[in-house]
Order: structure tokens, then sequence, then C-alpha cells
């Protein structure tokens, strides 16, 4: 196990992303168009013994027969073991016209067992606005199951109180689109950077025949993350527009020189970008020296040719009493990684390296630890 997370640590470096061309709808989103959460309560019935006794449940038990015109005695405490209070959730998405169906998510809020078996009855699931955007009703699935035994023990597998209802809910009422409100689109770049801006913009003013020389640009960069695109007024040719522009291709800006750690489960990715400083680090009995030199090469005298600079590095690893880790500027991070790993040593050693480099200024790069 330990042979295996080194190597993954080595592959994270060595598989780093690079720039190349990519898609514009792949990199990002048209500002207005995005998608809505909505979220009802509701009742499950039909369990198998699995629901609730609560306040809550009852009260809403007794509204739902009120609601048929059943009338119930305040005295009267009714058994409801075969229902369960819920909030179903649901997303919108965006252009989602009325008549059309969309997921929803069914999960109890009360001390049900299980909601294996149980329906949804019609439950209104409603905006941030306070509005009714869809109503949900169906049979809920459910990958989980329970089971209990007359002493009390039990075994669970997943999660038996939360379930799907696959399109599960009728849209009633359709979102404005801010598509159309202006004389132009904005794209937001998924990750913001400057660099990138700038080559979108660039792109499409390329491809659409613009000329910023002449004062005729077609798209702006805004700031790191906007690009503002102009765009037709009607509504059939914007359509058009948008679905030209989103595959146009272009190089984005290599990704900024970044370090990440996930402590819990030893994976160390490291950007292509970072660099280290000289610096020396003691970690235990373990000693890596890490050393770069230039090579000159001559041609044969009977032959032409240049004469050629070469860059060598050494990397040496041993086992002492030395406890000192050595490298001149301008080494890059999978010399060091491969040093380590190549004396066994484990991720957390690798973690502990890393994180002093930073604290003293010797690891050019951004560390994210999550």
């Amino acid at each position: 196990m330990k042979t295996l997370i080194r190597w993954f640590v080595v592959m994270s470096l060595v598989c780093a992303p690079q720039s190349f061309a990519m898609r514009v709808k792949d990199m990002t989103s048209i500002e207005g168009v995005r998608s809505n959460q909505l979220i009802g309560y509701g009742l499950v019935v039909g369990l198998a013994g699995t629901g609730e006794q609560s306040p809550f449940t009852e009260q809403s038990f007794r509204t739902m027969l009120n609601n048929f015109g059943i009338k119930m005695d305040s005295a009267t405490k009714p058994k409801i073991s075969n229902v369960a209070a819920v909030m179903v959730s649901a997303e919108l998405p965006a252009f989602v016209k009325p008549g059309q169906s969309i997921h929803v998510t069914v999960s109890s809020i009360g001390q049900a067992k299980s909601l294996q078996g149980g329906t949804l009855l019609q439950t209104f699931l409603k905006g941030l606005d306070g509005n009714v955007y869809a109503v949900a009703q169906g049979s809920v699935l459910v990958s989980g199951f329970g089971a209990q035994g007359a002493d009390g023990s039990k075994i669970i597998s997943n999660t038996p109180t939360a379930g799907r209802i696959p399109n599960g809910a009728l849209v009633e009422r359709a979102v404005a689109s801010g598509l159309m409100q202006h004389d132009y689109i904005t794209l937001n770049l998924n990750s913001p950077d400057f660099s990138t801006a700038k080559a979108l913009a660039d792109t499409i003013n390329q491809r659409l025949g613009a000329d910023p020389n002449n004062g005729y640009v077609i798209a702006t960069p805004m700031d790191a993350t906007s690009v503002r695109v102009s765009a037709p007024r009607d509504q059939g040719q914007r359509v058009g527009f948008i679905a030209t522009i989103e595959n146009f291709t272009f190089t984005p800006a290599d990704a900024p020189a970044r370090v990440v750690i996930n402590s819990r489960t030893g994976t160390i990715v490291i950007g292509q970008e970072v660099r280290l400083l000289p610096a020396a680090i003691t970690h235990g009995g373990l000693t890596v020296t890490i050393s770069e030199n230039q090579q000159v090469t001559q041609p044969n005298a009977l032959a032409d040719g240049n004469t050629a600079v070469t860059n060598q590095s050494v990397v040496d690893v041993r086992m002492d009493d030395a406890r000192m880790f050595k490298f001149n500027p301008g080494v890059t991070l999978d010399d060091l990684v491969r040093a380590v790993n190549e004396i066994g040593a484990a991720p957390g050693d690798l973690m502990a390296i890393l994180e002093a480099l930073r604290a003293a200024g010797a690891l050019q790069g951004e560390l994210i630890i999550i």
C-alpha cells in the first residue's frame, strides 16, 4: 500500500495539467444562465412500520386529512407509524419550461427508520422568492436498507432515510432568463485568470473578424473572470451566435504554481510551475542532495556543428547521520519527490518537507492543505 501511495505522488507530479486547446463551453458559463434550488415539506406514506410518531408529523397528518374534509377529534392521537415527514429538494435547470419534469431528492427530518417502499404525497416546491415552481409526487427509490432485532441490535447499509424520485416533479412555472437583457453576453471563466480572459477575448475577436487596432472590438475582457461579447438582439440569432462561439477553441494560460496536499489520504499534487529556492532541511536520518550542473559539448573537429550547453541534474540519496536536504536554485520539485520516493519515505515525510519549505520561503508556489 505504501508503494502504491508513493507511486501516486510521483504520477500526480508527472501528470500535472499543462496548457492545451479547450472549448469555450468547457471553460466558461454565461452570466444570467443558471439553475435554481427548490425545496418543500411533505409526507411519505405507505411505510412498513418504519415511520415516526412525532408532533410535527402528527400535525401534518391532521392537516392533510382536514384538507380532504376528514375531521379528527383533538383528543384522538393517531397511530401513524407508516408515515414520515420529509424535506424534498430539487434543482430547476435553466430554460426548463412548464410541463417538463425534474428529479427530486427526499430526506427524512424526523425519527423514521427507513423510507423504503414509501410514496411521497403531492408536495409544493418553492424557490427563494416563495413562489411554487414545481409539484412533486411519486414512489421513493431508496438504495439503503436497515434491519433491527428484538434486543436492539441493528444493521444499516447506505442511507435508508433518503431517496430519489426520478422525474418526480412537474414544473409549473418557468424562471425568466437574463440572456436577452442586454446588447451583449458575458462569459465567466470557471477559474479566474487575467491571462486566460485576455486569450479568450483575443480568440473571439480573431475568429469573428474583429480588428482591435482599428477600434472594432467584439469581445472585451472586463476582469480576471468576465469577458463581455457583443451579441445580436434577435433571440434566434443570439442563440446561433452563442452556439458558434462556445465551440471555439483557445489555449488557456498556465495554471498558477500550486501544491495541493490531502492530509487524510496522503495524496500530493504538484503543479509544473513550482520551483525551489536555495535551502537546506533536516528531516530524520534522510539525506538528499540535489544539484544541477552545466555540461559543454564540443563538435568534432572534422564535422560542422555548434557548441552545446546542456543541464545535468544529479540526485544523491543516503540514509546516514547527516540528515540534510540540500539543493541548488531552480531545481523542480520533481527531483525532490523522486529522491524521497527512492529511499521509501512515506508521503507524510514529503508533506513535512513541503510545509517546511513553504514556511522558510524556499517554495515558489501556493501550498494548499485539504
